[in-house]
């Protein structure tokens, strides 16, 4: 096969590339994973614990494969992988409602039409569902816990390891600034014993926070609020995978909430991608899409940053990697 035939075949194999993540969205809509937590099974039984089709089941699981997930043990018969137990719902690191939010139509339809973006220069979403993203998610109940219970999923294994990655203070009060459930500062207070927090989030979402645990009783409070208005005081601002759903104005409004709010000598953390230069493959430059196809934000290199910090009143001290995807970018005032 010359060249010019093989770049067409090799760009119509990933133009199907849309298929795998239908195909997992579709295994953990009907849970068949759980049904998988003893080993070996076979396509029948698993079509009749999850009452599904016996014979598209088994297209599905054989897809899936092919990348990993599950693997194929005789003719009708499957086991997940080390990889495809997160797939489990009970699992002790599950993807399940990450998968199902990045799935989700809200996610799905806008990147189906990316095209509107760079014809029109803003986001899909508001032309598909007639509002913007966060508006959408306020006045539909259902949606809203898709995606928070989905962040959740999404945040819960890098918690700990981003906490172990940066030297937090001793004492004093740190405020996770949309920190939605509260699974990072669960694990920063964890590692202070000295230190309190609070959690500062829309009424709606504080509803499902996960600060119950005896280890950190008594070192937390809730604040019902918006970010873009106004933050609690404190002396360490947490901001992860925030600054990434907003635009430069938008951004830079919550930092300088932030940094009004901020007690002298304070710092404010912004955990997010940092997208790296050159063609270097990285998640960030994937998500980078989603961010345009769906909200209103972007992922940012280390100069986006510094820009953003100094339109805040702030000034980039330092950026620490972390053992994720994530970076802690740490900003401190710039007076």
């Amino acid at each position: 096969m010359n060249t010019a035939r093989q770049s067409a075949a090799r760009l119509i194999d990933e133009s199907l590339g849309f298929l795998y993540p239908a195909a997992l969205r579709a295994a953990a809509a009907v849970r068949v994973a759980d049904h998988m937590a003893d080993g070996d099974e076979s396509v029948e039984r698993l079509a009749e614990a999850t009452g599904t089709d016996l014979r598209n089941l088994g297209r599905v699981l054989r897809l899936l494969a092919t990348r990993g997930v599950v693997e194929e043990t005789g003719e009708g018969r499957f086991r997940l992988t080390a990889t495809g137990q997160a797939l489990r719902s009970d699992a002790p690191h599950s993807a399940r409602a990450a998968i199902l939010m990045l799935t989700d139509p809200t996610m799905w339809r806008p990147a189906g039409e990316m095209h509107r973006c760079l014809t029109d220069g803003g986001s899909a979403f508001t032309e598909i569902f007639g509002t913007p993203f966060f508006d959408h998610f306020a006045r539909d109940a259902e949606t809203a816990a898709v995606f928070h219970d989905g962040m959740a999923a999404m945040s819960e294994p890098e918690n700990e390891p981003i906490a172990g990655a940066y030297d937090f203070p001793p004492a004093g009060t740190v405020v996770d600034v949309g920190g939605g459930h509260g699974g990072l500062l669960v694990e920063v207070l964890r590692r202070r014993p000295g230190l309190h927090g609070i959690l500062h989030d829309q009424a709606h979402v504080l509803t499902g926070h996960r600060l119950d645990h005896e280890d950190i009783a008594d070192r937390w409070s809730l604040s019902e609020g918006d970010f873009s208005s106004s933050v609690p005081k404190g002396d360490l601002y947490l901001l992860k995978r925030i600054l990434h759903d907003w635009n430069d104005e938008q951004s830079a409004t919550i930092l300088r909430n932030c940094r009004q709010a901020m007690a002298p000598g304070g710092r404010i953390l912004v955990i997010d991608a940092v997208v790296p230069p050159g063609d270097l493959p990285h998640q960030s430059k994937t998500l980078d899409l989603m961010m345009m196809a769906s909200l209103v934000g972007r992922e940012r290199t280390e100069e986006d940053f510094t820009r953003l910090f100094e339109e805040a009143g702030l000034r980039l001290r330092r950026i620490v990697p972390t053992p994720t995807v994530l970076s802690v970018v740490e900003a401190v005032s710039a007076e």
